[in-house]
């Protein structure tokens, strides 16, 4: 897998994936990054290779390696993106996605779909939003919650209408 070669990449939306687990949804996130013109940021140690059979049966010929970027390590993702806004998606924050103001430049970040992120993690990131869910329910599908969170972020920002 190839690193990030994108020109500008401060311009665009950012989908950052913790240690993501599952090949499908990391897959489905891809395709909805190469839709709709964001960067797909993905965080190590992965759980899976990228020539899984069950990544490529869902992320098809919608891979555009130019617009991912990888980092080794959470400490890794961190430093780099020291002057970069960082958005955790968390069903533990208290603030809703449709009352926080985005940038068309932020990283929404995600965690693993079997563990979320840990507690050092949730601390380094200042800005915590969430999907509002009906109680009792644990939290959406971890595809879903990206389309929902970059839609709002390029509905606001207008990034999608302005660049196509």
């Amino acid at each position: 897998m190839a690193t990030m070669t994108h020109k500008n990449t401060l311009s665009v939306p950012k989908i950052a994936l913790y240690e993501p687990d599952i090949p499908q949804n990391t897959a489905a996130i891809a395709r909805t990054c190469s839709c709709l013109g964001a960067i797909l940021e993905i965080i190590e140690p992965c759980g899976f290779l990228f020539n899984d059979k069950r990544f490529k049966r869902v992320v098809m010929d919608y891979l555009d390696e130019s617009m991912i970027k990888l980092y080794k390590s959470a400490d890794d993702f961190f430093e780099k993106k020291k002057n970069e806004r960082i958005i955790l998606m968390t069903t533990k924050a208290k603030k809703n996605y449709t009352n926080f103001r985005f940038k068309k430049d932020d990283t929404l970040l995600f965690g693993r779909e079997s563990a979320g992120v840990p507690e050092k993690v949730h601390k380094k990131v200042i800005n915590k939003i969430k999907i509002p869910m009906i109680k009792k329910k644990r939290s959406l599908n971890l595809s879903t919650s990206v389309a929902i969170a970059l839609s709002e972020n390029l509905r606001q920002t207008n990034y999608l209408w302005n660049n196509q």
